[in-house]
C-alpha cells in the first residue's frame, strides 16, 4: 500500500516533533509548514532519514502560497493553537477560527482525504471562555466544510519538551508557595505526549474521520493532587494557598502585561471547569489506543532537573502524598 503524504501545520511543537518522528519512522512522508525554517526546520529533519521529511518556510494564514501544498497531500493536520492572544494577527478567533475554516475549504477543494483538527478537552462547558468559544467555531467551520474530517479533543498534554509540568516544576522550584485557583479541585485527565501521537497515528493509519474523540491519560486527578506530585517529585515544601477569586483576577490582570503571561483572565475562567471525558463521545480507549504512559512514572524520567543535586540527586523519588514534603 501506498504511504500516505502528510501536510502538518504546528509541527514544530511538542506534539509535532513527536508526531512527524512517528510518522516518518512508518514511511509517511511529511510537509511541515512553518514560518521559521530556518530557526526550527533543521531540528525537524533529523527525526527521520533524508527524503522523509521536507519543511517549507510560509506564510500558513496565505492561502495562495499554502494552496500547492495541499495538491500533493492524502491528509492534513492541524496542531496550531494558542493558549493567550498577542494582538491582531494571533488572536483565539483568526487562530481557532479562521484558520481551521481556511484549511478546512482546502482540503474540500483538493479531495484530501482525510483533515485532523486538535482541539481541547472542556470547551463546551466553558461558554464565558473566549478561547472556548473560539474553538468551538472552529470545529464548526471544520465539519461545515469538510465532512472527512475528525477533532481530537486532549487533555492537559505533557512530556519533557512541555509547558505544563515543566513550568510548573520550575515555579515550584522558586515560590515559597503556590496559589490554587478555585481550591484547586478542577479535574483533569493528562495525557502523555507519546500516547496522544499514538492516537493520531492510529487514525491516519485507519482512516477514521466524521467524528470527535477525547484523548485523555488512564488517571484522573485535581489541580491540587498534581501539584502535590511534582512536589514530592522534586523534593521541595511549599505552602499551598487557595487564592480567593477577586485576587486570582486581579493577579491574572497583572500577569497579562507579560509576554508570556503565566495566567489570563480567561485561562481563569476554564479553570473552573473539569477537564475530563464527558461521556459524550468516544474516547481514545473506545477507538483502541487507551493511554498506557502514567503521569508519576513519566514526570520521573525528567524531574530530576528541579531536584536538589540534579541528576546527582540520590533522594528517593515519591509522588504520593507526603505530609513531610508537602505543607498545604
Amino acid at each position: 500500500m501506498k504511504a500516505k503524504n502528510c501536510l502538518i501545520f504546528g509541527g514544530t511543537g511538542q506534539i509535532g516533533r513527536n508526531l512527524i518522528r512517528k510518522l516518518a519512522k512508518n514511511n509517511y512522508k511529511v510537509t511541515v509548514i512553518t514560518r521559521n525554517a530556518h530557526t526550527k526546520g533543521n531540528f525537524i529533519k533529523t527525526q527521520a532519514n533524508a527524503g522523509y521529511i521536507e519543511v517549507v518556510e510560509a506564510n500558513p494564514f496565505d492561502e495562495d502560497e499554502i494552496r500547492p501544498y495541499f495538491e500533493k497531500s492524502d491528509v492534513c493536520i492541524n496542531l496550531i493553537g494558542i493558549l493567550f492572544e498577542k494582538g491582531k494577527k494571533n488572536s483565539f478567533n483568526n487562530i481557532h477560527s479562521n484558520f481551521p475554516l481556511l484549511l478546512s475549504k482546502l482540503c474540500h477543494q483538493n479531495k484530501i482525504k482525510q483533515f485532523i483538527h486538535l482541539s481541547a478537552l472542556g470547551i463546551e462547558k466553558a461558554l464565558n471562555s473566549k478561547y472556548a468559544m473560539s474553538k468551538l467555531s472552529g470545529e464548526k467551520n471544520i465539519f461545515n466544510n469538510f465532512n472527512k474530517s475528525l477533532i481530537l479533543r486532549p487533555s492537559i498534554v505533557y512530556s519533557v519538551d512541555d509547558n505544563f509540568s515543566t513550568t510548573f516544576m520550575t515555579l515550584l522550584n522558586r515560590l515559597p508557595f503556590f496559589p490554587l485557583y478555585h481550591s484547586g479541585k478542577t479535574k483533569f485527565s493528562p495525557i502523555h505526549c507519546s500516547d496522544l501521537t499514538d492516537t493520531i497515528y492510529h487514525v491516519i493509519s485507519n482512516n477514521i474521520y466524521s467524528k470527535i474523540i477525547e484523548c485523555v491519560g488512564p488517571e484522573v486527578f485535581t489541580f491540587k493532587e498534581i501539584i502535590i506530585k511534582l512536589l514530592n517529585l522534586i523534593g521541595k515544601k511549599r505552602i499551598l494557598l487557595p487564592m480567593p477569586l477577586p485576587v486570582a483576577k486581579m493577579t491574572a490582570r497583572i500577569f497579562e502585561i507579560m509576554p508570556n503571561p503565566l495566567l489570563t483572565r480567561d485561562q481563569l475562567k476554564l479553570l473552573k471547569y473539569d477537564n475530563i471525558v464527558s461521556g459524550k463521545y468516544k474516547t481514545n480507549s473506545d477507538i483502541g489506543v487507551p493511554s498506557v504512559r502514567h503521569f508519576d512514572e513519566e514526570v520521573k524520567k525528567y524531574c530530576y532537573m528541579w531536584r536538589e543535586g540534579g541528576q546527582f540527586s540520590t533522594e528517593k523519588y515519591n509522588s504520593e502524598k507526603n505530609p513531610d514534603v508537602n505543607l498545604s
